[in-house]
């Protein structure tokens, strides 16, 4: 069985499918992982029109996928990507609350849930800074 994958994704076609659909499963998983943790509902939020959330979710979108960037760029297989994204995933998740924590002066969701846009820039901007470092880490 593992022989007829393996020749299945030596195709490059096959290959880019597989890693693919991996990504967008899992990218679908992971932001609903962080819908968990918010204090507000993205997707109502979006739907109403709050930016603040769009760019803070954006954000978050950007930076799972950058993590699966790296990791596809730097593993053979589609487990060990999946395995590296998913570490990835844990990891921005902690910086997540690392920040939540370290602004005392005001409640990170609560500001963005408020559609405060530079709080929304800043997370975003935090989701993707952070998922390049921990992208270059990635082995």
């Amino acid at each position: 069985m593992n022989e007829e994958v393996d020749v299945m994704l030596s195709n490059p076609y096959i290959e880019t499918l597989a890693f693919f659909s991996v990504a967008v499963v899992a990218l679908i998983v992971f932001v609903a992982i962080f819908e968990l943790v918010t204090r507000y509902n993205d997707w109502e939020e979006i739907k109403k029109g709050n930016v603040s959330v769009a760019m803070a979710t954006g954000g978050k979108i950007f930076g799972i996928c950058n993590l699966f960037r790296f990791s596809i760029l730097n593993n053979d297989s589609v487990l060990q990507s999946l395995i590296w994204a998913g570490y990835g995933f844990v990891l921005l998740m902690a910086a997540y609350f690392i920040f939540e924590f370290l602004t005392p002066y005001f409640k990170i969701d609560e500001e963005i849930k408020k559609d405060n846009k530079a709080v929304g820039l800043l997370s975003m901007i935090i989701s993707i800074g952070i998922s390049y470092v921990i992208g270059a880490s990635v082995t």
